[in-house]
């Protein structure tokens, strides 16, 4: 063997060692930083209702040791925290005027696993994507949430009548983004009554949300006429069912799809595994 030949031999070995090396630290490090495994966090939300009361899901592993837990609320856009909670008591240092007094987490459920979040007197602007960031004992974990706001109220439906003619009246008091207003009209036998309405709109006091009013002209007894208000917020339906003795109403209100948004992911990524990753690079 040549001297040129040992000297590859020594150099390749001893690149080999280095890297043995430097993984057996990275691992070390790793684990004695962190020490911690990622969670599974899950978030679930329903669109917010202007000016009432809201709650941004999320959930996470339990873990009995209270003090160890950790909740960070923050959305997209916003330099401060929406909401912070750890050793037991919120910590609002750091969050953003928009939210001040006007978030709070479900305390006495956290233990259990609950990091939901309650938004009072939900705002237009509060729309957009939220993070869930849970942190305990066991490890850390994040959820990414996205939040719709509108408003939507359940409609009142009733007989008037105006220059001698009955007429049925459907109101909302509260909607945006617009709405779209249909009538269903159906006998008693099950079949489909023509029918003409018309619909107006007006603008609350408050510059947004919109006073919604339908009339259904040309109403015979013996029949079941529903009046359907919906946007892509939420969909309401009120209903009356005319008999020549009697009036009976109805209503309903369904939020549109108020599903799972995101499941966990982990947070953060391990250093060791960093650290690997560029050590196989180098090769």
């Amino acid at each position: 063997m040549t001297m040129a030949s040992q000297g590859q031999v020594v150099f390749w070995s001893m690149t080999v060692v280095i890297i043995i090396l430097a993984v057996v630290t990275a691992l070390i490090i790793g684990f004695g930083v962190s020490g911690k495994r990622s969670i599974s966090v899950t978030t679930l939300t329903s669109p917010g209702n202007i000016g009432q009361r809201g709650v941004l899901g999320c959930t996470f592993e339990p873990d009995i040791r209270m003090g160890s837990i950790e909740i960070r609320w923050t959305k997209a856009g916003i330099a401060g925290l929406v909401h912070e909670f750890k050793g037991g008591k919120d910590h609002l240092q750091e969050q953003d005027a928009s939210f001040q007094g006007r978030t709070a987490v479900f305390a006495d459920q956290v233990i259990g696993g609950n990091a939901s979040l309650e938004l009072k007197d939900v705002q237009l602007s509060d729309a957009g994507t939220y993070w869930c960031s849970v942190t305990t004992a066991r490890g850390s974990g994040a959820a990414v949430l996205q939040y719709r706001t509108g408003a939507f109220t359940i409609p009142k439906v009733q007989v008037e009548n105006h220059s001698g003619r009955d007429m049925l009246q459907c109101e909302a008091p509260r909607w945006f983004p617009g709405p779209a207003v249909r009538w269903l009209a159906y006998s008693n036998a099950g079949e489909y009554l023509p029918h003409v309405a018309n619909t107006s709109y007006e603008l609350n006091a408050d510059n947004i949300t919109l006073k919604v009013v339908s009339f259904l002209h040309n109403i015979t007894a013996n029949a079941t006429y529903t009046c359907v208000i919906e946007n892509n917020i939420a969909k309401a339906t009120g209903n009356i069912k005319v008999t020549d003795f009697s009036i009976t109403r109805g209503t309903n209100l369904q939020l549109v799809n108020p599903n799972a948004e995101s499941v966990s992911s982990s947070l953060p990524c391990c250093p060791w595994m960093l650290l690997l990753f560029l050590c196989l690079l180098s090769i």
